[in-house]
């Protein structure tokens, strides 16, 4: 193996084979992070809970996920890669099972933890050896199917769990996971246990992973609740954003100066890795923020169903998918700061088409801007890869991306809180506004009044759909706002990815 092992990359079937199997565990794990929020109302009335409650499901996953990502490198300097990687699929099979298997919210929650705990080092560990048993001059190729099932992940993950809730019971949405982690573990270990890497007796930076997990948990914690607790207005949440705040200056400093860090912030030394993290994790919020809107947006103002709503993202989604191999191809030779250019701008478009948006467009208009996304997302991971990865050594590439995956995780928990919340924000204005302006005296308002009384309705009625009409149409304005912003910001990313020295593309 080109990297750590000595052996010669794979070839011919036994490549595509490991390549499979370790692109499924990367999209189970992109699927469970998604594959439930669509499905929390089912599951917390099947359970006896509220909506609130049920968000720990949620919650306590990307808490102990947030945690254990960014000790994979540790741990796969200490065990090995092949031995850590095939360890995480096989325990979050039994996770897996254990949840679909959960007999009440507690035992919900306890095994969500263990899921996402056991999970961390799956998204890494996929990308280390992809890298791996590709040839040196195939990189791009082997990020590209890595790249792949990340972008599947999250399109299929509301769309499969609607699915599953509408026609069968909910625990199917953590059982299929079952056969396929089976299935990714067997052949991960026969086809690469021969290809372990060096390991080397590391010791336990027990002050940093304490530390970690608790400046990781309160932030996430804040992020999740915060919204529901009125942000900073709540006692609770002021003091454990402070105590996140403090407690992660104190883990940056011991990280830095101690001789065997956790977490090694000094690869940031590397200029690519810096700035090549900065606008991935950007560009990642923005487009996780937006995947939220939208659904959201449809369901909530539009009436569309969970699975229309999410069958809108499918056309990014598939042609992403169908792109990216002719991405990866022409990654080996063009620079991926170009490549990462053309990322940024059909984001940019793809959002600033949606900002013209009104309540009343066909199905088809909402659409439209999904295969510009698609062919941002085609180039968008392979791309921010190469340039982060680029200039370091093998043995440093499990810590490299298990700091990039916990820097985007965070993000997008980050963008996801934060878009909600600016959307309410921005729709109490905008109602506000349009409330000074149609008031029961105004003739445009006694006049859709008369209109909707000529249709049969009482005058409360009427008054009642005047009034829900102002609400949407507030909302509307929020979302076209908010997809005007996103637009404004990936685009700017792109002077920050010309920092960045030339990758080399062949590794």
């Amino acid at each position: 193996m080109n990297g750590a092992s000595g052996q010669a990359p794979l070839r011919g079937g036994a490549l595509a084979l490991a390549a499979f199997a370790l692109a499924l565990g990367t999209f189970m794990q992109v699927l469970d992070s998604t594959i439930a929020n669509v499905s929390l109302p089912t599951i917390a009335g099947n359970l006896g809970v509220s909506a609130t409650q049920g968000t720990w499901i949620v919650t306590s996953f990307a808490v102990a996920n947030g945690v254990a990502v960014p000790l994979t490198g540790w741990l796969m300097g200490r065990f090995g890669v092949v031995r850590v990687f095939v360890t995480s699929v096989a325990l979050f099979t039994l996770s897996s099972l254990l949840c679909g298997l959960a007999w009440d919210l507690g035992s919900l929650i306890a095994f969500r933890v263990l899921q996402g705990a056991v999970s961390g080092p799956m998204i890494p560990g996929s990308q280390t050896l992809l890298i791996a048993i590709f040839p040196p001059s195939r990189r791009s190729t082997a990020l590209g199917v890595w790249s792949m099932t990340t972008l599947i992940g999250p399109v299929a993950g509301p769309i499969l769990g609607g699915y599953i809730c509408d026609n069968y019971h909910w625990s199917w949405i953590f059982l299929i996971n079952v056969p396929v982690g089976l299935f990714c573990a067997l052949v991960c270990w026969r086809s690469l246990h021969t290809r372990e890497t060096p390991t080397r007796r590391l010791p336990i930076d027990t002050v940093g992973v304490v530390l970690l997990v608790m400046w990781v948990g309160a932030l996430q914690v804040v992020l999740d609740k915060g919204k529901d607790a009125d942000w900073f207005h709540s006692t609770f949440i002021t003091v454990l954003a402070l105590a996140a705040g403090l407690l992660f200056l104190v883990w940056l400093i011991w990280e830095l100066t101690d001789e065997h860090p956790a977490v090694d912030l000094r690869l940031f030394r590397s200029r690519n890795l810096l700035f090549g993290t900065i606008a991935f994790c950007f560009g990642y919020a923005v487009f996780f923020a937006n995947l939220l809107l939208m659904p959201l947006w449809m369901q909530t103002q539009l009436g569309y169903t969970a699975t229309w709503a999410g069958l809108v993202a499918a056309p990014a989604g598939a042609l992403a998918f169908l792109l990216t191999p002719l991405v990866a191809r022409a990654g080996n030779r063009v620079d991926a700061r170009i490549m990462a250019s053309l990322a940024f701008v059909a984001f940019g478009v793809s959002y600033l088409m949606r900002s013209d948006f009104t309540a009343y467009d066909d199905l088809w208009t909402y659409v439209l801007p999904l295969p510009v996304q698609g062919i941002a997302m085609s180039c968008f991971f392979i791309s921010l890869l190469t340039i982060q990865l680029d200039g370091l050594r093998p043995e440093q590439i499990p810590m490299a991306t298990g700091i990039s995956n916990f820097a985007r995780i965070t993000a997008g928990s980050f963008a996801a809180s934060l878009i909600t919340t600016l959307w309410d924000r921005r729709e109490a204005m905008h109602q506000t506004r349009l409330a000074d302006h149609v008031t029961a005296l105004s003739p445009g308002y006694q006049a859709a009044v008369e209109a909707l009384q000529g249709l049969g309705v009482s005058a409360a009625q009427a008054a009642a759909l005047v009034s829900r009409e102002m609400t949407r149409q507030a909302y509307q304005l929020a979302a076209n706002e908010l997809f005007w912003l996103s637009g404004w910001i990936v685009l700017a990313m792109i002077a920050l990815l010309w920092l960045t020295r030339r990758p080399d593309n062949g590794g």
